[in-house]
């Protein structure tokens, strides 16, 4: 039997579907349901295991930067150098709690959705209804759902009265789902149109229904979520990558050079000892140890910059990656809209006569013209306002939207209840697709009837013409029809709404009384777009972002909302989950580059999508609130989940939570983001620098024959002293003013442009101040001396040039980009560090320094000088070369 095996369920008849599952309408009997759960297992989601600290610790030290650093630790103890050592090892164990910290904040989007299982549902057992487990639920179990449960498994339904079904978390549709158990459905059918299933973790808003389980446990449709989830793998982040391939140059470059080294030694034919010092000390200066810290703490202080603007970061690289990306993927309802149906359009009056519909605001102008139309959507309604969260509606979203619509002319429905009291009502019924109520006005009995306009129209033998009633004619109802097909073309959904004075109550309340009805009325309503979206869809499309609409909604009712965002224009390409099920990978590819709205899409759809986006170098963040878009969210190279209106699934599988649910905030983000990634671009160009002053300098001293100019220590205390707290006031750096004119970042390297050419031409300039510090030094006083100007010229130089690494276009001078007053506390301290170590006997003697002339020093300070006028240089020639440069479009130009 094939209870583990996906079958289209929604196309088999309801006796096809019990023989398939051997059950028949009384249930399975206890011990069928017992062996069919060893069979099937719980009716659970199954937990991905989580990562062993161990396996953490062994994927980080797999690191290429961690291993040179590792490799450097051993060989300084072996050599007894203590003090290189202890330091080597003390940076790799930080770094490497650091990256187990980040990693421990487990994903919790499964547990998530493991937790949304309802405990308990109602099935037959033993041919008796019992409350049993819902994790106890198998394949072939009749269930019975009713109003405000949650849908324990997948079910076929074999009945259905009224039954109503809120789907959205699964499908994105913002209304509930109609449901029948007789409808007969092709194969291929979507899954918000199969009215005859019921889906776990959905929730019954109306009628009630029974049902054959059909799938359980991860088996499910929301358990397939679960499992595409599962086998998502933890995806690098652009700037991991980026950060990798850094760091992999550097190791070849090392290496190649570490080669050459000891080839020079040995045809100097110089002791192992040296040389292996010398070695240790082009290790140290191969990696940028500041530069993971430094990128770190430069993204924590924009993700504090971000909560701030109601922007919850919950993975650091999130806020560099949201900064670089090129297409933004939104769900509709509940990102894009408000999720809360509200009426925008009316016709009554004379508004019939004429074919006219007006605005709610127009609306209310006019109250008169509307009493009965009002009156009719407040009384005929079974929703209520929930009295513990202001506005908040309990009950069907349609009925909601008219009792705000009552609100909107200052009628408060509850209180309108009590002066008219309900004496009778026929529910909806999806047959008659109409509801009445009968109520007491002033003595007599009027009866209110609201359902799709062509069902009213045919009850129909009267119209209010805004001043009398009169007996309706074809081309009344051909006005009216055309009407609602005119709102129905905006994608509004549309009531129609009748009265009659009934002189009694009939004897049975099944007694029909829908005929003979007055016409007053039609009412258009929609899930409404936010208003602030359309201005930061603007901002996005200027900022290089283009923004897709993907939504399980109806593909009318996704341009129309797309449409006033601003998102598609008239000609732009609209596909169907349906065209999409059609496409190969291929065609698919071509069809994302050009498409802005993606309608009545699956939850594998949005993956697809997502995915084909990344294969066309695109880097792809994904907004959503609900459990259909947590594959997608975690699959994107960012996911954004709203906080508000959000699933536990959607925020657990997201790395950006929106805390108002505002798309604007996205905005704000993206700005933050573009300045986080432009800020730690300069602080790679600046630690770079150095790292390539320091090899040029050990490599061009080794092919002279020379001593070491610097020590290992040395080149540690530069790397992490004097030059991690410029780059931190580097990372805060204020972002350009026109930072979101600028065009996103595709390439997949931080070296763009010419920054490889600054990063080499700085690096050697650097070097060669220093080599010259130490010819000097060494000629005039000895080795130490020239060791100490050596140190003293690499650290000094590299402490001014952070303040023109601001910008590689404007001169030192000019701050267009707002003051950093933080530069200046970096450098005191810096300066502090470096006294302390160059003037207190103790540690000049633990780093082999020595005491300098004043010629000297102000040698080593002409030429530290010399970094900040080479780069002033460059600056003016790359400006006289392409004059344009300043005020380019490019960020690359405007910022380090």
């Amino acid at each position: 039997m094939p209870f583990s095996c996906p079958e289209p369920w929604h196309a088999k008849s309801t006796e096809t579907v019990c023989a398939t599952l051997a059950t028949t309408r009384n249930g399975l009997s206890d011990a069928e349901a017992e062996q069919r759960l060893r069979l099937c297992g719980r009716n659970e989601l199954r937990a991905k295991e989580p990562k062993t600290t161990l396996r953490m610790i062994r994927e980080h030290m797999a690191d290429p930067m961690i291993l040179i650093l590792i490799g450097a630790a051993i060989l300084s103890a072996c050599l007894d150098e203590w003090t290189e050592g202890f330091v080597i090892l003390a940076i790799v164990i930080l770094n490497t709690i650091i990256g187990i910290v980040q990693e421990k904040k487990a994903e919790s989007a499964l547990e998530a959705l493991r937790s949304m299982n309802t405990p308990h549902a109602k099935a037959l057992r033993q041919g008796e209804e019992s409350i049993i487990p819902s994790s106890m639920l198998v394949p072939g179990d009749i269930v019975f759902l009713e109003d405000g449960s949650m849908v324990p498994a997948d079910i076929r339904l074999i009945e259905s009265s009224n039954l109503q079904i809120q789907e959205a978390s699964l499908t994105g549709e913002s209304l509930p789902s109609s449901k029948n158990a007789i409808a007969e459905l092709p194969e291929n059918c979507p899954l918000g149109d199969r009215k005859n299933m019921a889906y776990a973790s959905s929730i019954v808003t109306y009628g009630r229904g029974t049902g054959i389980v059909t799938a359980t446990g991860m088996h499910t449709e929301v358990g397939s979520i679960a499992g595409m989830l599962e086998n998502q793998d933890e995806l690098d982040t652009p700037l991991k990558r980026k950060l990798n391939a850094v760091g992999k140059t550097l190791t070849i470059v090392g290496i190649i050079v570490c080669i050459l080294i000891f080839a020079l030694g040995f045809l100097y034919q110089r002791p192992l000892v040296p040389q292996l010092m010398i070695a240790i000390s082009l290790a140290i200066s191969i990696i940028p140890e500041g530069l993971p810290a430094t990128a770190t703490i430069v993204m924590a202080l924009g993700v504090q910059r971000m909560a701030k603007r109601n922007a919850l970061v919950r993975k650091l690289p999130a806020v560099e990656t949201l900064g670089n990306a090129t297409v933004i993927c939104s769900d509709k309802t509940g990102t894009l809209t408000l999720n809360r149906m509200t009426v925008t359009h009316l016709a009554a009056g004379q508004g019939l006569t004429l074919g006219s519909v007006v605005p709610l605001a127009k609306a209310v102008e006019a109250p008169d013209s509307y009493t009965r139309l009002i009156h009719a959507a407040a009384l005929c309604n079974n929703a209520s306002l929930d009295p513990d969260r202001a506005g908040e509606i309990i009950g069907d979203p349609t009925e909601g939207a008219l009792i705000h619509l009552a609100a909107a002319f200052g009628i408060n429905q509850a209180q309108l209840e009590t002066a008219h009291p309900r004496l009778l009502e026929h529910p909806f019924d999806s047959d008659r697709k109409r509801m009445s109520t009968v109520n007491l006005t002033d003595g007599q009995h009027i009866l209110y009837t609201k359902g799709a306009p062509d069902s009213i129209l045919a009850q129909c033998t009267s119209i209010f013409d805004g001043t009398e009633i009169r007996p309706i004619t074809q081309e009344d109802r051909e006005r009216i029809a055309a009407i609602a097909d005119s709102m129905s073309e905006q994608a509004l959904r549309v009531l129609g709404f009748a009265v009659r004075e009934i002189d009694t109550l009939p004897a049975s309340g099944d007694e029909n009384l829908e005929h003979g009805l007055t016409f007053v009325g039609l009412a258009g309503m929609i899930d409404p777009p936010r208003k602030e979206v359309a201005e930061s869809v603007r901002i996005c499309r200027e900022a290089g972002i283009r923004t897709v609409m993907i939504t399980g909604d109806h593909r009318n009712t996704a341009r129309a909302i797309a449409q006033e965002l601003g998102i598609w224009h008239p000609g732009g390409t609209i596909v169907t989950g349906e065209e999409l099920s059609r496409m190969t990978p291929a065609q698919l590819d071509a069809a994302v580059k050009t498409t802005t709205v993606f309608a009545r899409v699956s939850p594998a759809d949005k993956l697809d999508i997502i995915q084909s986006l990344k294969r066309n170098g695109e880097i792809a963040a994904m907004t959503g609130d609900g459990v259909n878009d947590s594959p997608a969210l975690k699959a994107a190279d960012i996911g954004v989940a709203m906080g508000i209106t959000g699933t536990d699934v959607a925020k657990g599988a997201s790395d950006m939570i929106l805390l108002d649910d505002s798309f604007t905030t996205i905005a704000q983000a993206i700005k933050e983001g573009r300045r986080v990634y432009r800020n730690i671009q300069k602080v790679i160009q600046f630690l770079l620098v150095g790292n390539i002053a320091e090899i040029a300098t050990l490599f061009i001293a080794t092919l002279l024959n020379w001593q070491s100019p610097l020590l290992g220590v040395h080149i540690l205390w530069v790397n992490l002293a004097t030059a991690t707290l410029p780059a931190l006031a580097l990372g805060v750096d204020p972002a350009d003013r026109h930072i979101m004119k600028y065009k996103p970042v595709k390439s997949g390297t931080l070296f763009e442009r010419d920054l490889i050419t600054r990063v080499v031409s700085q690096g050697l300039f650097v070097a060669a101040m220093t080599l010259a510090a130490y010819w000097y030094g060494n000629r005039a006083g000895g080795h130490a001396t020239g060791q100490t100007m050596a140190f003293s010229v690499l650290a000094l130089s590299q402490m001014l040039r952070s303040f023109n690494q601001r910008s590689n276009t404007s001169p030192i001078w000019v701050r267009a980009e707002g003051h950093n007053p933080w530069l200046w506390v970096a450098f005191a301290v810096s300066a502090a560090l470096m006294a302390c170590l160059l003037f207190i006997p103790s540690l000049q003697q633990a780093f082999r320094l020595t005491w300098l002339s004043g010629t000297e020093w102000a040698i080593v300070a002409g030429v530290s000088f010399l970094s900040i006028v080479q780069m002033e240089i460059a600056k003016l020639v790359r400006k006289l070369r392409n004059p344009d440069a300043a005020t380019a479009s490019s960020p690359h130009t405007q910022q380090g």
